[in-house]
């Protein structure tokens, strides 16, 4: 372990102790969603075995018991998979960034296109007419957004930042991260340093990092630094020095996401674009945009494609976020309409529709786990809907839809069981059809899941 946990429980140390940890032969059948091996004990219990692979034979010992399954760690592989590969970063196994750097990339993608197939077939009782072919962009460092975990570790004189390990009790000691930007995955380490240094370094949780498109003058990057306290001058200045070092723009949040503020330069501008449709998206430290860029574009121009709306065409997008899908539509159709929960979301999308100079996307800020029937836009109807719901799905909004309304729904899901229980309503109680769906690989070498369906009536 890289750091000293906390006190554990006398129950959860009872468990612990009556858990058998004599090493056992386990053959892997399958894999779990979250990209554990999948096998089964002498008497037909499902044990789920991290760092195994299926096709392999390994030695496993247990470190989890439950009431239908078991949970193992792989000690030692008898007979590898053909598709196993030595992981690049070190820290494979135990940070918790990734799940499986250990299978080769070719397959990891087919892996998850199993998964999402399975899901729709077991929970939503669907099969689509087409699979879609996955798309795929670099599985190397293209995380350009996330959030480091960050923790002063007495024992080792040091602050580590970093991802949680697999055991989310402890932050991971790493120097760099592969799948993180090279310009903020190379820099954990100088990070470190940097906490390590401070008067406040006790007082700083966690940062988050976030990457736009560099200028001449701006390498686009942002750290936001999370403090409990306040900082000292001295902490400030550091922090501004790392900034102007590493061309990096400096928040600080003292308190919720309201109190974000630049730390230097005083108006750091952060964007991206999407140069297919003529673009730029202005947006702010904290804002949601999708991890993978390139991987973005990709997925809107299959959106777009499944949709097929023509220029006489109005379209709903939910869940539009700060118009990702939005305003490249809203070329192509006669409008558009973007609803999102988040007020200052549709407002930065507003800004950015006039900034591109569309003014046939219209944005309202709503809860769409709420009854939608007053709101006046929702009256005057729709040809084609488009969601990109958060992991829970879309279940609500779906069943107080006017569904018939719609040509066409194309869904774009992270989460692939909520995305089958969707389809399941769509298909089942519905009468809609599932013409066709597939994975995108928006997070290589980890087990989340990305994916999109599309339906007709």
């Amino acid at each position: 372990m890289s750091q000293c946990a906390p006190p554990e429980s006398p129950l959860a140390a009872v468990a612990r102790n009556r858990i058998d940890q004599t090493p056992f032969e386990a053959d892997i059948t399958g894999m779990t969603h979250d990209g554990r091996g999948v096998a089964r004990r002498a008497d037909g219990k499902a044990v789920f075995v991290a760092g195994a692979l299926p096709g392999e034979r390994v030695m496993a010992s247990q470190t989890g018991r439950h009431k239908s399954f078991d949970e193992a760690r792989t000690v030692e592989v008898l007979q590898a998979a053909p598709e196993r590969v030595s992981p690049r970063c070190p820290h494979f196994g135990v940070c918790s960034g990734c799940a499986l750097q250990h299978y080769d990339e070719s397959q990891q993608i087919v892996a998850k296109q199993r998964v999402l197939i399975e899901n729709l077939e077991r929970i939503g009782h669907v099969t689509p007419e087409r699979v879609l072919a996955p798309l795929t962009d670099a599985a190397w460092g293209y995380r350009r957004k996330g959030r480091f975990s960050v923790r002063r570790v007495e024992k080792k004189d040091k602050t580590l930042v970093g991802f949680r390990e697999t055991d989310p009790r402890f932050v991971a000691d790493i120097g760099e991260c592969h799948t993180v930007i090279p310009q903020i995955g190379e820099r954990i380490g100088a990070l470190s340093q940097l906490v390590d240094g401070l008067d406040g370094r006790r007082d700083i949780p966690q940062i988050e990092f976030i990457a736009g498109d560099p200028t001449p003058d701006f390498s686009g990057i942002a750290l936001t630094f999370r403090h409990l306290a306040p900082l000292s001058q001295a902490d400030r200045d550091a922090l501004v020095a790392f900034g102007q070092q590493h061309d990096f723009a400096i928040y600080l949040q003292p308190g919720g996401v309201d109190s974000v503020h630049p730390l230097w330069p005083a108006e750091p501008t952060l964007a991206f674009a999407l140069p297919q449709w003529d673009l730029r998206f202005a947006f702010r430290p904290l804002d949601f945009i999708q991890v993978n860029a390139g991987l973005n574009g990709k997925m809107i121009q299959s959106a777009l494609d499944l949709l097929d709306a023509g220029p006489d065409d109005r379209v709903l997008d939910l869940f539009c976020g700060l118009g990702n899908f939005t305003l490249p539509l809203a070329r192509q159709v006669r409008e558009v309409v973007g609803v999102e929960g988040e007020a200052g979301l549709v407002q930065r999308a507003r800004d950015n529709a006039a900034a591109n100079g569309i003014a046939n996307a219209q944005f309202h800020a709503a809860d769409l786990g709420k009854d939608l029937s007053t709101q006046p836009w929702m009256g005057e109807g729709f040809d084609r809907l488009l969601l990109d719901p958060p992991r829970s799905g879309a279940d609500f909004v779906l069943t107080q839809l006017p569904l018939k309304q719609f040509k066409r729904i194309v869904y774009v899901s992270c989460h692939p069981a909520s995305l089958a229980r969707d389809a399941g309503y769509l298909v089942n109680e519905r009468g809609w059809k599932l013409k066709a769906a597939g994975v995108m690989d928006m997070f290589p070498h980890t087990a989340h899941v990305e994916s999109i369906a599309v339906f007709e009536p």
